[in-house]
């Protein structure tokens, strides 16, 4: 078989661009209408009601690998804005230019980046689907192919190398934009990208949803709610809440928060009234997803943690020589208890 010639390579680049013009076009809208709706729709980057960065500290309890540095930006409200504020413009300007076929090459690449932020944050959530698992995977998928392919036909690219020779004889130019791909000696580099993709999907498959073998999980479905730090010292019950699992549209909701001694009597009681009327020198939240009183208990939003510090009447002399029993209930009818040991 003869080899292509350059004039004919160069063609197949052209057509195979044009062919993944609707991937081009849906993923750039994808990430450039993030940018339409938090910015321009309506302004979520405002810290009040829908402020996104609540919303991404929801992805703080399971996210793999950069869990660390979630959970620094949702510590630091100024760092997580700015960090939220440049997220968003970049989504905006790879999404715009992905549309008018500008630097596709270099865009695919933020494609990819994202993509991975994606899933290795929020992989772990998804109600009914595997919703942001199957968003962060195929973003992967689509920058690498958009990578490869670059554009073809009525793209600001095709028409630089149509009309600007000057610059796309440049050797930068086709890694950046669009054209032939200088892809010799590369196959067995393209065979490990590839594969380290597909290895990545079916590593956080397994990790997030156990899809892969074994027991299938989903921790968006049911609230969960971790207790720690659980002491009593001088007539005064503290202990942290970490609301770890479950939807992220909605909270867990605590109906009733008791204490039991070792004889199984109550010595402290918090219904939905005292619950719904908690002050807030009671509750040290520690992220931007706050813990806070509802009209009918108390809220616990996904990743939230807080400290919650209840006095204990004198009535009720508490002994540091025997154990406590310290028992949540939701709404839903699950209960979380900690022993609390002298």
């Amino acid at each position: 078989m003869q080899p292509f010639s350059k004039d004919e390579t160069s063609s197949s680049f052209s057509f195979v661009g044009t062919f993944t013009l609707a991937l081009r076009l849906v993923i750039g809208w994808t990430y450039f209408s993030a940018f339409w709706r938090r910015l321009v729709l309506e302004n979520k980057l405002d810290e009040g009601a829908g402020y996104v960065g609540e919303k991404f500290n929801n992805f703080l309890p399971h996210a793999l690998l950069i869990k660390p540095l979630i959970e620094y930006l949702v510590s630091h409200a100024d760092a997580l804005w700015w960090f939220m504020l440049m997220f968003t413009l970049i989504e905006g300007l790879v999404g715009l230019f992905l549309l008018l076929g500008l630097f596709t090459r270099l865009m695919s690449l933020g494609v990819f980046g994202l993509a991975l932020g994606i899933l290795l944050g929020s992989g772990w959530l998804g109600t009914t689907c595997l919703d942001e698992w199957q968003i962060g995977v195929l973003g992967l998928a689509a920058g690498f192919t958009l990578m490869l392919t670059g554009s073809g036909r009525f793209t600001i690219d095709d028409r630089l190398l149509t009309t600007h020779r000057k610059i796309t004889s440049q050797k930068w130019f086709p890694w950046l934009a669009s054209g032939e791909l200088p892809l010799e000696g590369t196959r067995l580099q393209l065979v490990a990208l590839i594969g380290a993709i597909t290895a990545l999907t079916l590593l956080t498959n397994q990790q997030f949803h156990g899809g892969v073998w074994g027991k299938l999980h989903n921790l968006s479905v049911r609230p969960h709610v971790t207790i720690r730090n659980a002491v009593i010292n001088n007539q005064t019950l503290s202990f942290t809440v970490f609301r770890d699992e479950g939807p992220d549209v909605y909270g867990s909701f605590l109906i009733s928060i008791t204490l039991k001694d070792a004889a199984g009597d109550v010595v402290l009681q918090q219904d939905t009234k005292d619950l719904s009327r908690l002050r807030a020198g009671q509750i040290k939240n520690d992220y931007v997803a706050k813990v806070e009183p509802g009209k009918h208990s108390l809220i616990l939003p996904l990743g939230a943690r807080a400290t919650l510090i209840f006095p204990i009447e004198q009535n009720h002399l508490l002994s540091a020589k025997q154990p406590y029993l310290l028992e949540l209930t939701d709404i839903s009818g699950s209960i979380w208890s900690q022993q609390i040991n002298p």
